[in-house]
Order: structure tokens, then C-alpha cells, then sequence
């Protein structure tokens, strides 16, 4: 069975969409993936979109969502490093990514998180696959 993995953040447009597209893009046979914000915004960052683009994921159908919007119970919770608390979200496993948000930044910035996070997906997939997260 898919373990489920949500990516939270404050504003749901940047790092946890990213997040979300490659981990899904990636890890769609073991993962159910879903990303939400504290405090989404109104669209995702079309930059964010742009990087994932350059390298063949879509994430243009995207939308932020709410923490309601994803199940109440996650196997994996990943935290961006929104340097803000989150509501209690029950996981069985949880780590905060301390990512820099590349909003606002140039678009060097925003590969180079997206770089920074598809090392740690394609990691947290490959430890999923030889079953050592829990």
C-alpha cells in the first residue's frame, strides 16, 4: 500500500508545490502526494512552475490548497522551513527541510531550491523503497 506524503509550507505556491510535483513525477508507485499552505495564496508561483517545466513536470494545473484539503492522517510529513508552527498533522514520520522560499528571487534561486528538493524526494523515495523511513 502507497504511503501517504503531504509537504506543508505557509503559502502553498512555491517549495511544497515543487515538492509535491516532483514527488509525484518521481515516486507515484510508492507515495500518494499531496502538498497545502497555512496560509495558502491564490495561485502558485509561476516560477515555480517554469523551473519544473525545464526539466518535464507540469505543475500548471496546480492550485494551493488548505491543510483541510489533504487527509487528516499522513504517514510523511515534510516542512518546508516556513520558520512558522504548524497544526498538529498525526504522521508517523516528520522532518522540516529548512528550504530558503525563493519567492521574490531570481530565477536562479528558484533551480537551485528545486535542485535542493529533488535530491531530498528522490532520497526520501529511495529510503520509502528499501523500507527505512519506519
Amino acid at each position: 500500500m502507497k504511503k501517504k506524503i503531504a509537504f506543508v509550507c505557509t503559502g502553498n505556491s512555491c517549495r511544497s508545490q515543487m515538492a509535491e510535483g516532483l514527488a509525484k513525477y518521481y515516486g507515484n508507485d510508492v507515495l500518494d502526494v499531496y502538498s497545502a499552505g497555512t496560509h495558502p495564496v491564490n495561485e502558485v508561483n509561476p516560477e515555480a512552475i517554469e523551473v519544473l517545466k525545464e526539466i518535464g513536470i507540469d505543475i500548471s494545473g496546480n492550485k494551493p490548497k488548505l491543510l483541510d484539503d489533504i487527509p487528516y492522517e499522513i504517514d510523511i510529513l515534510i516542512t518546508m522551513g516556513c520558520g512558522v508552527v504548524c497544526p498538529f498533522i498525526p504522521n508517523k514520520y516528520e522532518a522540516d527541510w529548512g528550504l530558503p522560499d525563493p519567492a521574490g528571487q531570481p530565477i536562479e534561486e528558484f533551480r537551485r531550491v528545486r535542485d535542493i528538493i529533488k535530491d531530498k524526494v528522490l532520497k526520501l523515495i529511495d529510503k520509502e523503497k528499501n523500507d527505512e523511513l519506519f
